[in-house]
This record gives structure tokens, sequence and C-alpha cells, in this order.
């Protein structure tokens, strides 16, 4: 009779263990889903933060490594209130050849198959409108320097200059120039789209720096050199 009921005793204490992490499977699953549900709803139609994943080279991807030509460059026009030309005088860059870009399929900043040319992101400011350019471009391709390959030397107080399709000309002074780490970038693009100084017209130049990952095919890091207009 003992040995029935020690039988039946352990037989009770297994299902029970096994009811009871059931439950708790079930607990873990309802608020997994309730917590996804939750995320979703609220994240419903709220901008995604543009990822400041510019400069990496896609797999896809054929950069041109060769300068365009004087007259390519004098031939290149754009809308009157878009920029035209960007020129660094530190940096040794003279009206470097500005294209409208979007973002790529993967929500990255896209960039000129030129290495030389730079990127003006569409959904940023113009100048002379008040708001914040966003322009990107390469640090180089695979055998030659790009157009950005020394904006980390950029300090304080140095002049950007960008001219517009009816040829007007703004220019910025360098407020700040960072090093961010590729894994910070997406973060950091919502500081880099505002003006460094409140209520002043700015732009924000952006490329890779640091060091090169083989297996992601990218830097990891990326320049952001913030400055704002010269009044």
């Amino acid at each position: 009779m003992s040995l029935k009921i020690e039988f039946s005793w352990r037989r009770l204490v297994k299902w029970g263990i096994v009811a009871l992490i059931g439950i708790l499977v079930l607990i873990f699953l309802i608020r997994v889903i309730s917590f996804e549900n939750y995320y979703y709803n609220e994240k419903e139609g709220s901008e995604r933060v543009v990822i400041s994943d510019v400069g990496a080279i896609q797999p896809e991807e054929e950069l041109i490594e060769e300068e365009p030509t004087v007259e390519e460059v004098h031939e290149y026009t754009v809308a009157a209130d878009m920029p035209r030309y960007l020129t660094v005088a530190k940096l040794r860059i003279s009206n470097a050849r500005i294209l409208p870009m979007g973002v790529t399929s993967n929500n990255a900043l896209d960039t000129p198959r030129n290495i030389f040319d730079v990127g003006w992101y569409t959904g940023s400011g113009k100048p002379g409108q008040g708001g914040t350019l966003i322009i990107d471009g390469h640090n180089g391709g695979p055998h030659v320097h790009g157009v950005f390959k020394d904006l980390p030397s950029l300090s304080y107080g140095d002049i950007i200059t960008v001219e517009r399709g009816d040829g007007l000309k703004f220019s910025y002074w360098v407020y700040e120039n960072n090093e961010v780490l590729l894994s910070e970038a997406d973060k950091y693009m919502g500081t880099a789209s505002k003006s460094p100084v409140p209520g002043k017209e700015s732009i924000t130049l952006i490329t890779c720096s640091g060091e090169w990952s083989q297996q992601r095919k990218t830097y990891l890091s990326r320049q952001f050199v913030r400055a704002v207009i010269v009044d």
C-alpha cells in the first residue's frame, strides 16, 4: 500500500513540475507577444531615423576613381535653389560637384559613384533656407583617396563654402568635428541633422573613418563635421 502511495506521489510531483514549466512558458510567450504588439503600435507611422552607413562599399557598387574633367564640372547644373558645388580650401577641395542623393534599399544615406563627387541628402536643408544640409562623400576607393579623405583634419573655424545653382555662395565655419563609432552613428544622426547653434543654418559633412572591417566591408567609424553659416 505504501509503495502505491509513494508511486502516486512521485507521479503527482512530476506532472506538477511539467505543468508549472508549461505555465511559465505560456506566460513568457504572452509577454513577448504583448510587448511586440505594444512596440509596433507605438512606432506605427513614426519616421525611421536615417542610418549613417555612408561610404560603405556595397557588393554591387563599382566606384569611379577618375576625377571629373574641368568641362564636366563646369557643365554640371542644378536647380537654382539646390547646392551645386562644394569648396573646402583647407582640404584642397575646389568646386566638387554636389549630387542630389536619397537613401539605399537598406535605408542608408547613398553616396555618389564617383569618389570625387559629394552627395547632398535631398531630405535635408537647402543653402540659404535656414535648415541643415547633410552632405556625404567617400574617403576613398580601392586604389585612390576620395574627396573626404582628410575630413578629420578640419578644425574649429575652418571654412566650408557651398555654391547654389543660381551662383549664390554660402560659407560655413566649422563648429565641431567628431569621430563616432559605427555602432553609435545611427543615433548620432539625430544630432547631425540639427544645427549646433540653435536658430543658425548649418551644414554637416559625413564620411567613413577609423579601421577597415574586411568582414563587414566598411570602416568602423563615421566622421561628422558640423559647421554654422557665416553671418
